[in-house]
């Protein structure tokens, strides 16, 4: 399951801890202004706001920059953000997808394209590796949020797809159509959760040796680093000595 993967807790410990509050700050509130912009300026009335403001939450953003940000859209103020969704490959063959909220198309495309090339890898055409990754609807809670039989069957008859469950907490996976239905549903019975996207899970994944897997690190560490990328998604996997060995650096 993507949110328990090895890659997932690499990331969590190689890339999240490392980056600037301030920067996260401003890409959820870069996403719930692109939100409330493109729809209601209500959470109630508009999934996809709502889906920001709990991502936002998740990350501790304060709740006046998540105020300012809707204000901002409710005055037709700011910058019109296009949404680009950038396709490569990394060191070792491993697919890559990125999404960006940019307001100036060729700056971002220029950035994301020397990134990619200074790390081992190149970017591709849209669709040269989406058909590695399928879209699905990814909703996260606590470990104590309930017990692990109870989760899978109030998922279950949410509409989810599959569950999995662990120390770290649960995941729920379901169909990209059925995300606001099984997000709603759920939050009913245990409240918001710690985090809830439409995603990219890879459908099939690619071994990387230790040397390979350290440079896919730095390249999705500066892609994350840009301003106008929002998320990078991967499909690379490591061996259990590999991890340990990547863990201790």
């Amino acid at each position: 399951m993507a949110g328990h993967s090895k890659f997932k807790n690499i990331m969590h410990r190689k890339g999240a801890q490392d980056k600037k509050r301030g920067k996260i700050f401003a890409k959820h509130a870069r996403e719930i202004f692109v939100a409330a912009k493109s729809g209601m300026p209500d959470p109630d009335k508009n999934p996809r706001l709502r889906t920001a403001i709990i991502a936002a939450r998740a990350v501790n953003t304060p709740n006046e920059n998540i105020a300012r940000a809707i204000k901002k859209a409710e005055g037709g103020d700011g910058e019109n953000y296009d949404e680009v969704r950038y396709e490569g490959y990394g060191p070792g063959g491993v697919a890559v997808i990125v999404e960006a909220l940019t307001d100036n198309r060729n700056r971002t495309a220029s950035e994301v394209r020397s990134t990619f090339t200074k790390h081992g890898g190149n970017l591709g055409e849209t669709g040269s590796v989406g058909f590695m990754f399928d879209r699905v609807g990814n909703i996260q809670y606590a470990a104590d949020a309930a017990d692990a039989d109870t989760m899978f069957e109030e998922a279950l008859e949410a509409g989810a797809e599959d569950v999995a469950s662990d120390d770290d907490g649960h995941e729920i996976i379901c169909a990209p159509e059925d995300f606001t239905a099984v997000r709603d549903a759920l939050t009913v019975k245990f409240g918001d959760p710690k985090e809830a996207n439409l995603d990219w899970k890879p459908n099939i994944s690619t071994d990387l040796d230790e040397q390979s897997a350290s440079t896919m690190l730095k390249l999705i560490d500066v892609l994350e680093d840009n301003d106008d990328v929002q998320k990078v998604y991967s499909n690379f996997e490591v061996s259990d000595e590999v991890l340990a060995k990547l863990s201790a650096e």
